[in-house]
C-alpha cells in the first residue's frame, strides 16, 4: 500500500490533524508519506493507491488557493481507482463549516473512490482522537477490500 497525506495549514490546526492521522497510519504498520502541499508533485498523484487530503477552509467556505492545483489534478488525471479521504479543520461559527472539505468531498466522490471525510472544530481535542482513529480504520478497511486483502 502506498498512501500519501497531502495537506495545507494556515494556523497549524490542519497540520496537527494531518500529523495525527499520519501517526495513526504508522501505528497500523502502513507505509504512508506526509507532504505539505508545497512538497507534493501533483504529476505523481496516480503513483499512490490512496491519498488523504487535509485542508483548512478559507474565506466564505472556499478551498485555499494553494490547494487548487491538487483539486484540478484530481479532476483531470486518471485517478478513478485511487482511494481518497478528506480531513479538515474549521470554525462552526461560519455559515460553511469546513466548506473546503465539502468541496473536495463532492469532487472526489465523482472522480475517485472516496472513502471517508473528517471535520474537526477549530483544533484537535481529546474527544477527536477516537474520531481520527475511526477515520484511519475505515480508510484502511476500504483499501484492503479494494486490494482484495480483507
Amino acid at each position: 500500500m502506498k498512501i500519501a497525506i497531502v495537506y495545507s495549514s494556515k494556523t497549524g490546526n490542519t497540520e496537527e490533524l494531518a500529523q495525527l492521522i499520519f501517526h495513526l497510519f504508522l501505528k497500523k504498520n502502513v507505509m504512508v508519506s506526509l507532504f505539505r502541499i508545497e512538497q507534493f508533485r501533483v504529476r505523481d498523484l496516480s503513483q499512490f493507491e490512496a491519498v488523504v487530503i487535509g485542508t483548512y477552509t478559507w474565506g466564505n467556505g472556499e478551498i485555499p488557493q494553494e490547494m487548487m492545483e491538487l483539486y484540478r489534478a484530481f479532476e483531470t488525471q486518471d485517478v478513478k481507482k485511487v482511494l481518497t479521504g478528506v480531513i479538515g479543520t474549521g470554525d462552526s461559527g461560519y455559515p460553511k463549516f469546513c466548506g473546503a472539505v465539502d468541496e473536495f468531498k463532492d469532487m472526489l466522490y465523482v472522480n475517485t473512490n472516496l472513502s471517508a471525510t473528517l471535520k474537526i472544530e477549530v483544533s484537535l481535542q481529546m474527544k477527536d482522537i477516537d474520531r481520527c482513529s475511526r477515520f484511519v480504520t475505515i480508510f484502511l478497511d476500504q483499501l484492503s477490500r479494494k486490494q482484495g486483502i480483507g
